[in-house]
């Protein structure tokens, strides 16, 4: 029998991840990842079944087009086996605005929303649409349907009390200026995998999702729903992130435009590409050397404190909607699985919440989806994020 597979493109402005999966049997045949790093382009594919793996490096390439024509060409020459058993292509989109609240399959229409929806994830959401319609173009012949899955889909349970903002109501009404949140995704994955592993039903799970990297963002769960996230209207607000300032007082922008006489474009580059642990540290945006410098670097030191602290927060005021029972506070994410040192310090501020962190169980946690907490300590657990598996799901429930 032919095997039915999703390719997964996950696109974003430094880097293209990509895999081909079968969501059915729940196997990843190839993962691969195009990076970006100073203008030099290296991809690598990796074979999980045969366990090999694919490395090459490129000269400079002089558009985001290329970019994906690139994946699409390296696929047909070395893994045309994989293709030819693919039904369909799902594409990660960070922001669907406020009509796109569902995954669907693309058509002009769909496509159409989602350009217009760039002006809330300005950073994002250009390199998908330039990424769909490349594969469109790509696969053509085949005839496959391309379909969108939105980062911002599990939010849209949030209740309005939750996702106002406290400006006139017709803001709302009439520009559609809410909290929308990101990361839902991955948020949705960590909800299935925490329901398997706490034995527990979905919709009567309480969880906090702690999605830590570059871009974090935090999510309260209540019976199996999103009621709260961290990100806003963009993926601005909320927690301190790599180059990103999360919460500010809006007064601040007013005085960098009125009394510093900072054009709004470049307050928004500031605000967005040079804050976070990046503006604080004065040094790096790479929370790995901001731990090797932890010690020595009285900066760095201080943008991880920070940090921790504004994530310890978040979970602290998280643990009020959990309706008298939170089962489990989950880290995920490049920062969240691999990071003891910072997983230590969120929790040591939370003991009132009857979180512990086991020292030992913390240390050798490093992609596994295991406990980290103490015996008789609300569940703490690192779960490997996994957006592939949860955009191929939902793509091949629409196109088979």
């Amino acid at each position: 029998m032919k095997k039915k597979l999703i390719l997964v493109l996950n696109c974003g402005s430094s880097s293209v991840k990509f895999s081909v999966i079968d969501p059915v049997l729940e196997i990843t045949y190839l993962d691969g990842i195009l990076d970006i790093i100073n203008s030099k382009i290296s991809l690598m594919i990796k074979n999980l079944v045969q366990n090999t793996t694919l490395f090459k490096k490129f000269k400079q390439i002089n558009s985001y087009n290329e970019l994906i024509e690139l994946i699409f060409t390296t696929l047909f020459c070395k893994y045309k086996n994989y293709l030819d058993n693919i039904v369909g292509i799902g594409h990660r989109v960070v922001h669907g605005g406020p009509f796109l609240k569902k995954s669907m399959i693309v058509n002009s229409d769909v496509l159409l929303k989602i350009q217009r929806s760039s002006i809330f994830a300005p950073l994002h959401n250009p390199f998908h649409v330039t990424a769909i319609k490349v594969a469109l173009q790509q696969m053509l012949m085949l005839q496959h349907k391309n379909v969108v899955v939105f980062d911002t889909s599990f939010h849209h349970t949030i209740p309005k009390k939750a996702f106002l903002y406290a400006i006139p109501y017709k803001f709302y009404k009439d520009h559609f200026i809410r909290r929308y949140g990101a990361h839902g995704i991955n948020h949705l994955y960590v909800l299935k995998k925490s329901s398997l592993i706490l034995k527990r039903p979905i919709n009567r799970l309480n969880i906090i999702s702690c999605h830590l990297g570059s871009g974090s963002s935090i999510t309260a769960i209540v019976n199996g729903q999103s009621v709260d996230t961290s990100m806003g209207f963009t993926p601005l607000e909320g927690l301190v992130m790599g180059t990103r300032c999360g919460d500010i007082d809006p007064c601040i922008i007013f005085y960098m435009v009125n009394e510093l006489n900072i054009p709004v474009n470049e307050v928004q580059k500031i605000l967005t590409k040079e804050s976070g642990v990046l503006g604080i540290s004065s040094i790096t945006s790479d929370f790995r050397e901001l731990e090797e410098k932890y010690d020595t670097h009285k900066l760095a030191k201080l943008s991880i404190n920070i940090f921790c602290y504004r994530v310890s927060k978040y979970i602290s005021g998280y643990s009020s909607l959990m309706e008298g029972r939170l089962d489990a506070v989950i880290f995920t994410g490049g920062i969240g699985e691999n990071s003891s040192f910072i997983r230590q310090k969120i929790i040591h501020k939370l003991s009132l919440l009857n979180l512990f962190i086991d020292t030992k169980k913390n240390k050798t946690s490093h992609k596994k989806n295991i406990f980290i907490n103490k015996i008789g300590s609300i569940p703490i657990l690192v779960i490997s994020a996994n957006e592939n598996y949860i955009i191929a799901q939902e793509t091949y429930n629409l196109v088979v």
